[in-house]
């Protein structure tokens, strides 16, 4: 692909991540739940973070011609301990027609973005650098989406035995 290409995927992806960071510290601000407010708040922290590694990739991208080398720190990526233990609170707090539960469908939709985004990419990339980068991206979306996926799915179940909804 050529540079100009790589130029504006990184510019989609940086606003793609900015929107993502807006939307998660909207819901965190809105909600009255404090697992809640938690969850999403490492949601917009953990875009903050894509935002700088992306922008990174850019100046690297416009100063040298190529992307730098691969990124980040494990650290840098969301303990899953964390998450679980949030997802058990977060379930305690909110019911499947919450606005909060809305936002985690908001959200499942605008990671599968990211996702499709940055797997083509991933696959049509030509700078190893570059390619890296976009499936480490993916498999960092593809947690955010499955721990949403899971979170969803509960919260229809508790609706569901709630209401009687199973066949059995």
């Amino acid at each position: 692909m050529t540079e100009r290409t790589s130029e504006d995927i990184l510019k989609s992806a940086i606003l793609l991540e900015k929107r993502g960071r807006a939307f998660y510290k909207k819901v965190a601000s809105q909600t009255e739940h404090a697992a809640t407010r938690e969850f999403f708040q490492m949601m917009a922290d953990e875009e903050k973070t894509h935002v700088e590694i992306l922008a990174r990739q850019y100046r690297s991208l416009m100063d040298t011609g190529g992307f730098a080398t691969a990124e980040p720190n494990p650290e840098d990526i969301h303990d899953e301990v964390a998450t679980q233990v949030l997802c058990k609170q977060m379930r305690k707090e909110l019911g499947a027609a919450d606005f909060e539960a809305a936002a985690i469908s908001a959200a499942m939709s605008m990671e599968q973005r990211a996702i499709d985004l940055y797997t083509r990419r991933a696959k049509e990339a030509t700078d190893e650098k570059e390619k890296a980068l976009y499936q480490w991206l993916v498999d960092w979306e593809q947690g955010h989406l499955t721990f949403l996926a899971e979170v969803d799915q509960e919260l229809r179940e508790d609706v569901w035995n709630d209401q009687n909804f199973w066949p059995y």
